[in-house]
């Protein structure tokens, strides 16, 4: 019997097959070991008792701690989120711009924005906006997180932008150049809705960092789930549930946010196969109303 071999590497031999299944075995008891070690540590620490689950019954440690954490949560990830696209959006299509200066100055504030660590930026942003009194003291924290989480998020999808436009195939802006289409119409009626519906997933994907980086707003005092956890488990003495919760809670997080983009991507994808075919006269009625193209 043989193995076809694989497209990376080539698939091992008998015996090889034998020595990747030992190590995988091995691997899985050492994780396993790992696991019951850990396990056994909190238990003696009587962290697994029932009394440390209690108050996750009570509505009134979920009304304290838990919902006002989960709502920080929410709100921070979800403007940052929309403020992220947007300027992503905006740079990704400066950063593809005929003019060099433009596309210059715009890969500049990408780049400076990418390499910027989020939570040195949440800092900084938390220190000049209390020295300057820009917000009220109530909604410092929350502006520090939100412009911090937009500044990195936007840099990077801008990055995704420019990389999903540059991924069409070239025939369809020279079709529509040809055509006559000016650019804003090029881009808005060709390339984004092509490109939008190839870079969901990637955008996707930097939506759940967003998400999850809001949880580095507990160094600016700034009240979300994770801030929340910590002030419960010191509160009850049962910090590893209390971790354990919140852990729980942003996968489900997580995974809504995925299922949603999950099923958006497929509506896209299948409004987009059952749309008739853009005929030459449509594009051209649409790139010069009142004139008739079609005339030799």
């Amino acid at each position: 019997m043989t193995t076809a071999p694989s497209v990376l590497f080539d698939a091992p031999g008998p015996k090889g097959r034998i020595r990747h299944h030992i190590y995988s075995v091995v691997v899985i008891v050492a994780v396993a070991a790992f696991l019951w070690v850990l396990y056994s540590g909190f238990a003696d620490k009587g962290q697994f008792t029932a009394e440390k689950w209690k108050p996750f019954v009570d509505l009134e440690v979920w009304e304290t701690y838990l919902l006002p954490g989960l709502k920080g949560t929410v709100v921070a990830a979800l403007l940052s989120i929309v403020f992220a696209l947007l300027i992503g959006m905006i740079f990704g299509i400066l950063r593809l711009s005929e003019h060099r200066v433009i596309r210059w100055v715009a890969g500049a504030v990408v780049e400076v924005s990418r390499a910027i660590p989020v939570l040195i930026l949440m800092i900084f942003l938390f220190a000049l906006f209390s020295q300057n009194k820009v917000f009220k003291v109530d909604d410092l924290a929350l502006a520090a997180v939100v412009i911090a989480l937009t500044v990195y998020n936007g840099s990077v999808i801008a990055e995704i932008v420019r990389a999903g436009i540059l991924s069409l195939p070239k025939g369809q802006t020279e079709a529509a150049v040809a055509l006559g289409m000016r650019k804003n119409q090029l881009m808005r009626l060709i390339l984004l809705p092509q490109a939008i519906t190839a870079m969901l997933p990637a955008l996707v994907s930097q939506m759940v960092v967003a998400l999850k980086d809001s949880a580095l707003g507990y160094q600016i005092t700034y009240t979300e789930i994770v801030r929340s956890g910590q002030q419960l488990g010191a509160a009850e003495q049962n910090t590893v549930p209390s971790l354990i919760v919140i852990a729980i809670v942003m996968i489900i997080l997580n995974s809504a946010l995925t299922i949603f983009a999950t099923k958006l991507e497929k509506k896209l994808r299948s409004r987009k196969k059952g749309k008739a075919v853009l005929t030459a006269d449509s594009i051209i009625t649409d790139a010069a109303p009142g004139m008739d193209l079609t005339k030799k």
